[in-house]
């Protein structure tokens, strides 16, 4: 894999789109809570809608600011392009993903992939008032996917397999094969999988949930991505707003 820009691509209907991927890798499987604060998960998000519409090249990053290129393709997002389309005036990638930013986004994302069956809707009544609602993992198929091409373009051994790759009902490991004992290479990606790398290494995910995984070329990723770096940088304001704010 290496650090060039994600080139446009056409969209696959069997796969996620980045902000499902993303969503998927950050929640628990499990009780389908984010293992993130709710604030890096609607910000990730935000940057992933951005990455899909670059990929799809309805989107691009001109001088400084993001610009729609007037291609029209079907999208999940076309709210966020036809915002991004018709701004009277441009703007920086980080106040893109400050704009697009927001709960109800990554509660439609949860729900589409819900509707395909690849996680729960659990929602829970407190005081007969308020409503929480959690995804769970349904389908471990498109993640085991994500996870594959993941650890292959960070050239990841099958033995480095984290405790989630494998389906929650899965209790036997995987067999060692001759390749395990030595290193494995990279190998080139796709440029959605690189996109996705680097909004993890963002995001503060990748290392959790690929400890084994060499940080040079994932942090470089994040650094030269503009939509990944939209998001640290994002990040980084509101981490030192809420400082300030206990100070």
């Amino acid at each position: 894999m290496d650090a060039q820009t994600p080139q446009a691509e056409e969209p696959n209907a069997a796969e996620l789109s980045l902000p499902q991927a993303f969503l998927l890798l950050a929640t628990n499987d499990t009780d389908g809570e984010p293992e993130v604060p709710a604030y890096i998960l609607r910000t990730t998000l935000a940057g992933a809608i951005l990455a899909e519409l670059e990929l799809t090249g309805a989107i691009g990053l001109q001088g400084k600011h993001v610009r729609a290129t007037g291609t029209a393709r079907p999208t999940d997002f076309q709210h966020q392009l036809e915002l991004i389309r018709h701004k009277s005036r441009p703007h920086t990638p980080k106040r893109w993903v400050s704009m697009l930013e927001g709960r109800a986004e990554v509660q439609r994302v949860y729900e589409g992939m819900a509707s395909r069956g690849i996680v729960d809707h659990v929602g829970e009544k407190h005081l007969g008032l308020f409503k929480t609602v959690r995804y769970p993992e349904k389908d471990h198929a498109p993640e085991a996917a994500i996870r594959h091409k993941i650890k292959a373009a960070l050239g990841l051994k099958p033995s480095d397999a984290t405790p989630t790759d494998a389906a929650p009902s899965d209790t036997t490991p995987p067999a060692a094969t001759p390749t395990d004992a030595t290193p494995a290479a990279a190998k080139p990606t796709d440029a959605r999988t690189t996109a996705l790398v680097a909004l993890l290494e963002a995001a503060g995910l990748l290392d959790k949930l690929f400890p084994a995984a060499d940080r040079d070329l994932p942090r470089k990723l994040a650094k030269d991505y503009w939509p990944a770096r939209a998001v640290a940088d994002e990040l980084r304001m509101i981490r030192l707003a809420e400082a300030e704010a206990m100070t």
